[in-house]
């Protein structure tokens, strides 16, 4: 159905002013991010077709190419790439994880989880802390199956070296959604919290990072 065929206070955007935003669908609200639909189908037409496929939670895991092939259209593919990516940095904010000091492993999990939970890929990061335990950086060391040859102590520490920090935190996911460590977390955590104590840059943490959860090897213990 085109919009122009719905009338005109049932259309989204007279909706969403006269009624506010809870009043719309989520087929709805994404055909107010779309705009406009294209020749072969109207926002809504188009909204309908991609949740009937997706979940809002898979769409979000959709790359930018996987987004355009769906849509056949590069700018709409944007909107909704960094529609979720503003949704990411606002849970941050909300969950409290945006937040300069890092007191307990939670708050890393909040600080990460929205950049981590869904990747489909290992990513290891070091967050660099100074001597008040505040974030000074986060640092990706590597992307892939965690191993001592991928996560390297001279990666590792590399960044922590050149920023003065007093301690570091491993961060890492699990694709699988399963937080609890493997023997290779264990072997990767006790070798580069030996390197630590020989560079006297501790090592705080390490977080595992699953959907729904965390594994802290030191902190929460």
């Amino acid at each position: 159905m085109r919009i122009k065929d719905i009338p005109w206070w049932n259309r989204p955007g007279s909706k969403l002013k006269r009624k506010g935003v809870g009043s719309l669908d989520p087929a709805e609200l994404l055909a107010i991010i779309f705009g406009v639909g294209n020749k072969d189908e109207s926002a809504i037409d188009m909204s309908n077709r991609l949740l009937k496929k997706y979940s809002f939670n898979e769409l979000a895991s959709l790359s930018l190419f996987e987004l355009k092939k769906e849509l056949k259209d590069e700018v709409k593919a944007m909107k909704i790439h960094a529609m979720f990516e503003i949704f990411k940095i606002t849970n941050k904010v909300k969950r409290k994880g945006f937040n300069p000091t890092i007191e307990n492993a939670k708050d890393v999990y909040n600080y990460f989880v929205d950049e981590l939970k869904d990747k489909k890929k290992e990513h290891f990061y070091a967050l660099l802390l100074d001597s008040k335990n505040r974030i000074i950086k986060e640092e990706l060391i590597s992307v892939g199956t965690l191993n001592s040859s991928l996560v390297h102590p001279r990666e590792v520490f590399k960044e922590a070296i050149k920023n003065s920090a007093n301690a570091i935190i491993l961060v890492h996911n699990h694709p699988s959604g399963d937080c609890e460590p493997s023997d290779k977390d264990f072997e990767v955590n006790e070798m580069l919290s030996k390197t630590g104590g020989i560079l006297n840059i501790k090592v705080l943490d390490h977080i595992v990072i699953g959907n729904e959860g965390y594994f802290s090897f030191k902190m929460d213990k």
